[in-house]
């Protein structure tokens, strides 16, 4: 059929289950050819065409509330919900979102880039449908990755123990973005190959109910008889035990054992699961057969080969930091790595493979990655915790309760530090500075390049304290190893050029458009300082003072939030200190920065080589009409 012609689901209840194949297959062809161009998450949303369809056609979105955990896997649904045409423009700037946005479309009830929130918000949404007398149907759909999360187990608790009515999807592909870990992974997988439990189950009911009414005794043995039957018949009964009605496990790419599964769930009254096994990838070979979660989402492909577009001259950082920690542990039987379910995107893999006894994938599970970590500090160990900016925002509490009050030395490298672009609001890692920054014996530090980041690396391995190293996403810099690298001295900052009219602050990528602002400045007669503030926390502030004796105006660059950055600490630091030096800040306001090519965002943001020479300019003349007043 025309896929452009769709405006809203209702056209797919008049489809019978060949019609629907079809669909399915347009569908997929038309993913494969239109993320082959902009990117995006193709292997997560291949896997779940049938399934998307199929709860399009049984349920009625928007009344029917559809949540998509993390959301990754919502392009089926943007598609049926009459949005293909915008599919050029996905996650690009201005354009397409690669997550649900209600701002897009009505049949987006739930925001989400990060994973194990659905339960918790469908649990919600079912509570104010059943305070308003409603009776729509709510249904989260959730990876058996996300399952993993706290958040998900609590949820789960929540609704079984109410029995609040909904239909749970648990879409079992046995991956996340690597391929999953964890016992609840294993229950899942027992799960999975055991097709006779609900046959066998419905058996047993069947016979029990035709049993004679003979009295509340014999009634009580026949429900422990079923009870132990169903131990018998699969390892754990997990959902059942919490009061949650099971069903499957079901073909994710059959039309009809997934009609039979859905009109089962939605005739039930209390919460059900409906077990749903799919392929990531399924349909496209090099996405099926990824192993290492490198079709999880990525950038423009060749469509016929899967070869991925764009040349790659260095190692990327989240590579270089990883293989330096892992030189460091071969070194020090005290270094262990942890990582949330990321051993692929962090550039784990070869520490994993290296030394597997001293490497911990904890599944999705930040609160409990941090914690660990403290433990094993604890106890002597010192431990590497490789988590992106994004996610270290769900691990804030154990950050502050658990490592930094007992002051453990903990080594959080922080990936993916700053604007990372295509994802969004919900993956920008640019709230981090202003969240570490007041906890009071953390370190944090962000490197101009890959030989200081090695410094830094040393550094964190021998302070005693928890030590935070971000670091941006793309590839290093390529510098040249040098055998007299200056020494890097905790919480001293470094002057890159010299200048007498007013200083520039910055740290990590921002610093290359400060040092070209001050060049451009020079061939204008400005004399522009460049400090490298490569320790965030703590300042250096013996520099500080320094400079609010001189009192030349400073202008501070950041990719990351104002409202707690680094320009924020500069300028409490000069009032609480008495110095008057005009001042100014660039950074990201007060806001969420969406989708979008990086450098497309930084230009909106202000953070550009012209807006500092522009910026540095009106400072100097503030100065100079300051200078004239008194």
């Amino acid at each position: 059929m025309n896929l452009y012609s769709i405006e809203d689901p209702s056209f797919l209840k008049q489809k019978d289950d060949e019609e629907l194949k079809e669909l399915a297959q347009d569908v997929r062809e038309f993913l494969i050819q239109s993320c082959s161009r902009t990117g995006g998450h193709i292997g997560a949303n291949l896997g779940v065409v049938e399934l998307t369809i199929a709860l399009h056609k049984h349920f009625d979105s928007p009344e029917d509330r559809l949540l998509f955990d993390v959301g990754h896997q919502a392009y089926i649904h943007k598609i049926l919900t009459g949005r293909i045409s915008e599919f050029e423009t996905l996650r690009q700037y201005k354009g397409l979102c690669g997550f649900p946005k209600m701002r897009e479309s009505e049949h987006d009830v739930w925001e989400a880039g990060h994973s194990s929130t659905s339960l918790s918000a469908a649990m919600g949404i079912a509570k104010a449908r059943d305070i308003k007398g409603e009776g729509h149907h709510v249904i989260p759909i959730i990876g058996d990755g996300a399952l993993t999360g706290g958040m998900a187990l609590e949820a789960l608790n929540h609704i079984g123990s109410d029995r609040t009515d909904m239909t749970i999807i648990l879409n079992d592909n046995e991956m996340s973005i690597a391929p999953n870990v964890g016992a609840l992974h294993h229950m899942l997988g027992r799960m999975r190959t055991n097709t006779q439990y609900n046959r066998v189950k419905h058996d047993i009911e069947d016979f029990l109910n035709r049993l004679p009414q003979v009295g509340s005794r014999l009634r009580d043995m026949a429900d422990r008889i079923k009870d132990s039957m169903k131990y018998l018949v699969v390892d754990g009964v997990f959902f059942e035990e919490l009061g949650i009605k099971y069903i499957g496990p079901v073909d994710g790419h059959d039309f009809a054992a997934l009609s039979n599964a859905i009109q089962i769930s939605k005739d039930y009254k209390g919460p059900v699961v409906i077990h749903v096994i799919t392929k990531k990838g399924k349909g496209y070979h090099p996405a099926e057969d990824d192993k290492l979660g490198k079709w999880h989402g990525l950038g423009p492909y060749k469509m016929d080969t899967g070869e991925v577009l764009g040349s790659k001259t260095t190692p990327s950082w989240s590579e270089f930091m990883s293989n330096t920690v892992l030189d460091r542990a071969l070194e020090d039987e005290r270094i262990v790595a942890l990582t949330p379910a990321m051993p692929v995107g962090s550039k784990l893999t070869k520490f994993q493979n290296t030394l597997p006894e001293r490497f911990f994938d904890v599944g999705i599970a930040e609160q409990h990655a941090v914690t660990m970590a403290g433990g094993l500090a604890a106890s002597g160990m010192r431990p590497y915790l490789a988590i992106y900016s994004t996610f270290l925002q769900r691990g804030y509490d154990q950050l502050l309760h658990d490592v930094d009050r007992q002051n453990l030395n903990v080594f959080l490298g922080i990936d993916r530090s700053g604007l990372v672009g295509a994802d969004g609001e919900t993956h920008q890692g640019v709230f981090d500075i202003s969240f570490i920054s007041p906890l009071p014996n953390m370190t944090l530090m962000m490197p101009k390049d890959e030989l200081e980041a090695e410094q830094m690396i040393d550094l964190a391995f021998s302070h005693e304290g928890p030590v935070a190293l971000r670091y941006p996403r793309g590839n290093i810099k390529g510098v040249e190893q040098s055998g007299n690298a200056k020494p890097l001295k905790y919480g001293q900052w470094e002057e890159l050029v010299e200048g007498e009219d007013m200083t520039i602050i910055s740290f990590g990528p921002t610093l290359d458009l400060a040092i070209n602002a001050a060049v451009a400045l020079k061939e204008n007669g400005v004399s522009a300082r460049v400090i490298n503030a490569r320790f965030i926390k703590p300042m250096d502030e013996a520099m500080l003072q320094s400079l609010g004796i001189e009192g030349n105006p400073i202008l501070t660059v950041e990719e990351s939030m104002l409202t707690g950055g680094l320009g924020s600490m500069i300028a409490s630091f000069m009032t609480d200190h008495g110095f008057t030096n005009p001042l100014r800040r660039i950074g990201i306001d007060n806001e969420y920065v969406e989708h979008g090519d990086v450098n497309r965002l930084l230009e909106d943001i202000g953070i550009t080589t012209d807006n500092i020479i522009l910026q540095s300019r009106i400072l100097l003349e503030q100065n100079n009409e300051k200078e004239i007043k008194n």
